[in-house]
């Protein structure tokens, strides 16, 4: 059971480098289980290039997964509630039908019900509570914190009383996409295939609270977690500095992770900083170099010698620029 975190810049070779260190750990022990989970839109690309990568053509005991598909392979392996997932179309629809019940409640929330796009709006801001771990309850005390903003307090109130209608709606009949990571969380500890494996999280800026929380149960179960995170290898990612900071993300990962690893006993891998300069990405191209080594950096340099590589254009309106 141990944590370790690799760092280096955009472009720096973070996710090849981890990607052949796993490769080359999945040749050595063929019976251990690998998985390299990463964001839904990168599974397909992650896994053409690792399976390019290898040596023998295939990935056989490595598995490139989103948070989604590693709850269907866990669910697979150990079963899960037989209640209904529901899809966005399906929170919307039960999202009306508890609005339209509601709306003697719901006085500020009502009066938009029927604008187009108004109840995808609403699920957005729904799903997004759930993500953060927030409660119906929760929703109402931040109602009653912003009671000096009088429109923002309204509208929060009458989140919170739909939320606590569209989660006694689902009660026992209908589980959404969010619920399934902390039904994860609960099930890791049934799962055969998690024990003694090797988990890699690879190209995200950082995670939901319950994201972690599943996190936090790989690591007491798995033999190995390895987090890659964007940090310019002048920084130091123990250090929390100010919001507008560019890396500010991946400082805050570190350090809820690493709290994490701490209150479970978790060991600490040394890290790894990948601090080549100029950036692999951009090894053949200086003028791209620099402005990734100085964009929003403090005490930046200006740039000396010819420029071929950039171009900076003035369009008058959005079609032009197109």
């Amino acid at each position: 059971m141990a944590l370790q975190f690799w760092f280096g810049a955009s472009g720096a070779g973070k996710s090849v480098g981890v990607q052949k260190a796993m490769i080359e750990q999945a040749r050595k022990n063929p019976d251990k289980n690998y998985y390299m989970i990463v964001p839904d839109q990168f599974t397909m690309q992650t896994q053409k290039q690792m399976v390019k990568m290898h040596p023998d053509g295939g990935i056989l005991n490595i598995d490139v997964l989103s948070f989604g598909r590693l709850s269907h392979r866990i669910f697979e392996e150990v079963g899960k509630e037989q209640r209904l997932v529901l899809d966005d179309t399906g929170k919307c629809l039960l999202l009306r039908k508890v609005a339209e019940r509601e709306k003697e409640h719901i006085p500020v929330l009502a009066a938009g019900l029927r604008k187009p796009g108004y109840i995808q709006e609403v699920k957005s801001v729904l799903s997004e509570f759930m993500q953060y771990g927030l409660k119906p309850e929760d929703v109402k005390k931040l109602s009653e914190f912003a009671e000096h903003k009088r429109p923002l307090s309204l509208k929060l109130k009458d989140l919170s009383v739909i939320y606590s209608a569209f989660l006694k709606e689902c009660e026992n009949k209908f589980l959404t996409k969010e619920e399934t990571l902390d039904l994860l969380r609960e099930r890791l500890l049934l799962s055969q295939n998690v024990k003694k494996s090797t988990f890699v999280f690879d190209g995200f800026t950082g995670f939901t609270p319950i994201q972690n929380n599943v996190i936090e149960e790989l690591m007491c179960l798995a033999e190995d977690v390895i987090i890659t995170l964007e940090m310019d290898h002048r920084y130091n990612p123990y250090r929390m500095e100010g919001e507008d900071f560019l890396f500010h993300l991946s400082c805050q990962t570190v350090k809820i992770l690493q709290k994490k690893a701490q209150l479970n006993g978790i060991v600490l891998k040394d890290d790894v900083m990948i601090a080549e300069e100029p950036v692999k990405r951009f090894a053949d191209n200086p003028q791209l170099a620099h402005l990734e080594r100085n964009l929003f950096r403090k005490g930046n340099e200006a740039f000396r010698g010819d420029n071929t590589s950039l171009q900076m254009v003035q369009a008058a309106n959005v079609r032009e620029e197109c």
